[in-house]
Formats: C-alpha cells, structure tokens, sequence
C-alpha cells in the first residue's frame, strides 16, 4: 500500500506564522502537525509514504528524513492547482491493482485505520460537523456515498469529508483524476479530489464511509488553538517546576526555561523557551520563543518570537518582537 500526503498548501489563514513555516510543521500539542497525522500510520504495512510539497517542501523534507525511517518520497507541486491535481502527481507511483491510503496533510486524527484496510470496500472518512459548507460532504443511501460536493453553499448533509481516504480502485482514481484535468472540471477554481471520487461512484464503485470521532482541525488560529486544547486532554503526566504553577493539562519540554510563572490549562510550549514571570494559558509558544512579563490567553508565538511587556492576546509570527511597556 502507498500512502499519498498532500503537504503544499500555504496556510494562508495561519498567517503571519506561516510566512516562515509550512502550516503542517506548525506545533500543537508538543509536536508539528504532520508528526501527528503520521502517527495515525502506526502498525500499518505501508511501502511508500509519497509528500506532494510545496512552498518551504525543503522543510518539510528536512523534518521527515531526520524523524522517520520509513520509504518516502518528495514531490513538488509547483501550481497550486487543488487537492486533486496533488493527488494526480502522486498517484503515477501507484501501481496497478496497488491501494492507496491518501490522507490530507492538516488531518489530526486519532483512530485505528486497520479495519478501514480490512475491508471489502473503498472507504471514505467522515464526520458530522456543524459548519458543512467548510468542507466536502457526502450524501448516503443504505451505508454507501451516492453524492459528493466540495464546500457547497447549501450543503446536502451535514457529514464532512475530514481528509482520511481509503482507495482499494486506485487506477480508476488515476482516471478519474486524468479526466477532470482533460475536461479542466474544477470546483472553486481548483481541481478537488471530491470531484474524482464522484466520478468514481457515476462509474459503479461503492465507497463505504467510516466514522472519525477523533478529528481535528487545524484551518484557523481559533481551531488550531481547540485542537491544542483536546488533544493536550489525552496528556496524562504533567511535571511540576519549581518556583512556577503548572496547571494541567499541558506540554512544557525538559529544555524550557520556566521562572516564577503560572503555565496552563492548555498550554503547549517548544523546545528551549523561556517564560519568566508570566501567566499563560490556552495558547501555543514556539520553540527558543520568550516571554516575560505577560499575561497570554488564546495566543500563538512563533518560533524564536520574544514576547515582552503586558498582552491579553495575539497571533505572532516567527522571527518576532513584540515590547509593551506601561
């Protein structure tokens, strides 16, 4: 099985943060975004995890080959054409007859894929959601997917394609993928891998769906922040700090620097921070950021940011300096 991870996008909502770091290598949760969608592979028998990067790929390459062993390969998407056009690059690795496991790369999920593999069908993940107009959604009749429509404006139900596709008819997929290019079928002005799937099921193929309870999102500050906060709930130690108050849950790594600070709930902190004389909670802090003198709530810092003076709340990107003084 191949594994497809469209990785190009810019962020543009992340904004200033993703000025200087692919969106997917932004931190929640004590590690970058992609760390925990790759976590969602764990005892999976994969035999090629194929990135479609983009703006910074070479970060992206970087992070990979230094955290990971398994087989990948890098392919870079010079237009940013839609998920569709991603995944029609990627699939001309797939071999005939091989599945594909394709995952989008701004999905944390927390689930066991391997009955999804187990099972006779092409599968696609979803999850209700109150916002359907964000996102693809799927129409079912007895069990199986009869429509698709990426982000409509009057959404046909409210279960979201939330990015996790199993594809047992990968070659069909290559040509359903090959026909909306020739046809330049495109969908808010991109080629979106919703559209092939439905030409797929106008062709007879039978996608079951599957239930992701464990999904979050990561499009927006506001929700980048929310699945900091879920997902730092499945924390179950927390190390105090001498001389600070640390209030769980939280992610604070060994090489911080805390001092006479109150940290959390629903804080994550990078590596070698300095936090002196703070308060912070519900927000997310760079690795070698600091921050003194402050009281943060639903923040994010960048990386290398220093944060000075007194500040109820900000989204600051990295390589920064804010100075507040009374």
């Amino acid at each position: 099985m191949k594994v497809i991870i469209p990785v190009a996008g810019i962020g543009t909502r992340l904004r200033p943060l993703t000025h200087t770091a692919p969106k997917v290598l932004l931190h929640v949760a004590g590690k970058p975004i992609l760390a925990h969608v790759l976590e969602g592979l764990k005892g999976l028998k994969i035999d090629e995890v194929i990135f479609v990067i983009g703006f910074m790929g070479e970060k992206i390459i970087d992070y990979v080959k230094k955290n990971y062993r398994f087989k990948s390969t890098f392919i870079k998407q010079k237009e940013l054409k839609g998920v569709g056009y991603a995944v029609h690059i990627a699939a001309r690795r797939v071999t005939k007859g091989e599945p594909v496991l394709i995952i989008l790369g701004d999905t944390v999920f927390k689930m066991d894929l391997k009955p999804v593999i187990k099972g006779s069908y092409d599968s696609l993940g979803i999850k209700e959601v109150d916002n359907p107009g964000r996102f693809g959604v799927v129409k079912l009749k007895y069990g199986f997917a009869t429509e698709l429509i990426e982000k409509p404006d009057k959404p046909i139900s409210n279960k979201a394609l939330v990015g996790v596709y199993y594809i047992k008819s990968s070659q069909l997929l290559k040509t359903a993928l090959q026909e909306i290019l020739r046809k330049d079928i495109r969908t808010r002005g991109e080629y979106q891998l919703t559209d092939a799937l439905q030409l797929m099921i106008n062709k007879g193929i039978k996608f079951s769906t599957f239930d992701i309870s464990g999904w979050f999102d990561c499009g927006k500050p506001e929700t980048l922040l929310d699945t900091n906060r879920h997902l730092l709930s499945l924390v179950k130690k927390t190390r105090q700090i001498k001389g600070s108050v640390i209030v769980p849950p939280v992610f604070i790594p060994r090489s911080c620097r805390i001092e006479n600070s109150i940290i959390g709930p629903n804080v994550s902190v990078g590596k070698n921070a300095f936090i002196h004389n703070s308060v912070i909670k519900n927000s997310i802090l760079g690795e070698k950021s600091e921050v003194s003198f402050c009281l943060l709530d639903s923040s994010l810092v960048g990386n290398n940011s220093q944060v000075l003076g007194k500040f109820q709340r900000l989204n600051l990107g990295d390589s920064s300096e804010i100075g507040i003084y009374m």
